[in-house]
């Protein structure tokens, strides 16, 4: 068993795909058009052929909680908490902390050690808090 893709729910696709492009410099795999969204996934230049990951959309109208998008909700709800949505790994969070400052990236945490290595938190402009974690 595997993961081949897990998915981070953003607000706006094009938003979220140039932000993990430029920003973090992940690369777009997958542009397949789907109703009124799109299949749309980033890798890693480093593992071309790794998990990918889904830029999925927030607004869902099938599922809802009290007339919202399900999605907004969850996202504002961990948003609001100061809980990362999820987490994404370097081999060196240093450098990859201060180029990333350097596209414009605002972090909420900057750099720290913890028990588990080392770690920072950003917001991706989507909505979401991610955590960036150097594992010693």
């Amino acid at each position: 068993m595997f993961i081949p893709v897990t998915s981070i729910l953003v607000d706006d696709q094009d938003k979220a795909l140039a932000f993990y492009t430029d920003a973090l410099g992940f690369v777009k795999k997958t542009d397949i058009p789907v109703g009124g969204a799109k299949w749309l996934t980033v890798v890693s230049p480093e593992a071309p052929d790794g998990v990918e990951l889904l830029l999925e959309p927030d607004w869902n109208p099938g599922i809802q909680i009290e007339g919202k998008p399900a999605g907004q909700v969850f996202k504002k709800t961990l948003y609001d908490a100061g809980m990362p949505y999820t987490m994404l790994g370097s081999t060196d969070l240093q450098k990859d902390y201060e180029r990333m400052k350097q596209h414009g990236v605002e972090f909420t945490q900057e750099p720290t050690k913890t028990d588990f290595g080392s770690q920072a938190v950003f917001d991706d402009t989507c909505g979401n808090l991610i955590m960036l974690t150097q594992q010693d």
